[in-house]
């Protein structure tokens, strides 16, 4: 299109009144007093998590609600212990299993070769037999 001079853009016009981006005035207020414990509850009834995963079968465990952090660190410590050793357990057993695994295809191949020896024995063997027997009659 020869007539076309770019993206439209409306117009501008001066305003000589403009002052700036707006700020809002901070206005003292004489009643307020900083409190370091408004956060603070003195009983928790429950707890509710909103938790989206993709993938299924995961475990969500192993929450600390506290206010001393030596205290979380402590616990922190003691859950990575644990799952370190939960970690080694399941290593453990799934090295077993890969091995019964790799044990029963082996034994199911060797089954397999041994099924095809016996017929090929079984179709070889009477062929020859009957050969002989023709043949010396």
């Amino acid at each position: 299109n020869p007539q076309f001079k770019g993206e439209w853009k409306p117009k501008q016009i001066d305003n000589p009144e403009y002052k700036g981006p707006w700020v809002h005035p901070e206005i003292e207020n004489p009643e307020y007093q900083p409190d370091d414990m408004i956060y603070r509850q003195k009983e928790i009834c429950g707890v509710g998590f909103d938790i989206w995963q993709v993938k299924s079968g995961t475990i969500f465990d192993n929450v600390f609600i506290g206010d001393d952090e030596k205290e979380a660190d402590d616990v922190a410590n003691e859950i990575m212990e644990r799952v370190k050793d939960e970690k080694k357990m399941k290593e453990t057993q799934d090295d077993e299993e890969r091995r019964k695994e790799a044990a029963e295809k082996e034994n199911k191949k060797d089954d397999e070769i041994d099924k095809e020896e016996d017929m090929d024995e079984e179709e070889g063997g009477d062929g020859e037999d009957k050969g002989e027997d023709a043949h010396d009659e």
